[in-house]
């Protein structure tokens, strides 16, 4: 089965001293990569003629599988323990300002307490400064222990073990906005942690609850895929793909969608009634949060066959979907 490209977990521009265009270079390209690189190993996979396979050939494409896979779960787990209020404060007492009191009970019952562990985390990190690999916090499904591993590549990784926190410590994730200096980009990265969402996915190993909701999954509105959208491309030449990026986003980049038109989200109420009835309508804007489901909603309203793009345009340009030659864009 093909993997699909996922939005993006955290919100880009709302970090703390990780620059959006970072987040976002990281997550198009690197996580991108990889998903595109899983897709094309299994098809190669899935057409051999097992009996006819030389057994290096078979190894070497599992190899492959296994570290292109490990890859694209390690970076959605990375960009889902993004996201806090980067406003966390380490004290002596040891509770972080933002971290749940089943976490911090969890890491104090490991560790001693929370600032106990964020050294040692924090030393693995830097251990890795300069290098490559991942640092994870993983919690034991057989006894509920936390532990902090280190995986030099994507596919090493504890056994019987689910990660719930991970920090990327190859180069891309932080070269853009530090150079070669690692120890600020894992200062930055601790400011920014999630803790919520790391919290349910302790919690989900636990079987003490269930994983989190994000906001696009709480959105009752019809969306699709951007591999779902290609689809509707090649068998349907009538839809309709309308780029809401807030005007100040076009503005930077008026790269989109091949076959998007621009419309400002903010004029909704106008261009909408010259819209043509009937045709579907898929709508996008930067990474597939509130503004292209806010506008996808207004129009359902007005009874047209809108659906949202999930992960929007990031998550076109991450899945390899080319750039409009000709952007076209509603009169200023």
């Amino acid at each position: 089965m093909r993997r699909h490209i996922a939005p993006i977990a955290c919100k880009p521009w709302a970090l703390n001293g990780l620059s959006e265009r970072l987040i976002v270079s990281h997550y198009e390209n690197a996580y991108g990569t990889a998903v595109r690189s899983l897709n094309a190993i299994r098809d190669e996979l899935n057409a051999l003629d097992l009996a006819a396979v030389p057994g290096y050939r078979l190894r070497a494409l599992k190899q492959e599988e296994l570290a292109a896979a490990g890859s694209v779960a390690l970076h959605e787990l990375y960009f889902g323990s993004l996201g806090g209020d980067g406003a966390v404060l380490f004290t002596g007492s040891g509770a972080g300002s933002t971290i749940a009191a089943s976490m911090s009970a969890a890491l104090e019952q490991q560790f001693g307490s929370v600032p106990a562990w964020r050294r040692e985390f924090v030393a693995i990190a830097q251990a890795l400064g300069g290098g490559s690999g991942w640092v994870l916090l993983s919690c034991s499904r057989r006894d509920g222990r936390l532990s902090n591993q280190i995986a030099l590549d994507h596919s090493q990784a504890m056994m019987d073990t689910v990660p719930v926190l991970a920090l990327d410590m190859y180069e891309h994730a932080y070269s853009l906005d530090f150079g070669a200096n690692a120890s600020a980009y894992i200062d930055a990265f601790m400011r920014n942690i999630d803790w919520t969402a790391a919290g349910d996915r302790l919690m989900e190993a636990s079987r003490q609850g269930s994983p989190r909701r994000g906001d696009m999954a709480d959105t009752p509105l019809p969306s699709v895929s951007v591999e779902e959208l290609s689809a509707e491309f090649a068998k349907n030449g009538r839809i309709q793909v309308l780029d809401a990026r807030p005007k100040h986003y076009f503005s930077r980049s008026t790269d989109m969608m091949q076959g998007a038109i621009w419309r400002d989200p903010d004029r909704v109420d106008e261009w909408s009634k010259e819209l043509p009835a009937g045709a579907p309508i898929f709508v996008y804007c930067a990474y597939g949060y509130h503004v292209g489901c806010g506008v996808t909603a207004v129009l359902r309203e007005r009874g047209f066959d809108a659906k949202y793009i999930r992960g929007g345009l990031a998550a076109w340009y991450a899945a390899g979907g080319g750039r409009a030659l000709k952007p076209q864009s509603e009169a200023s």
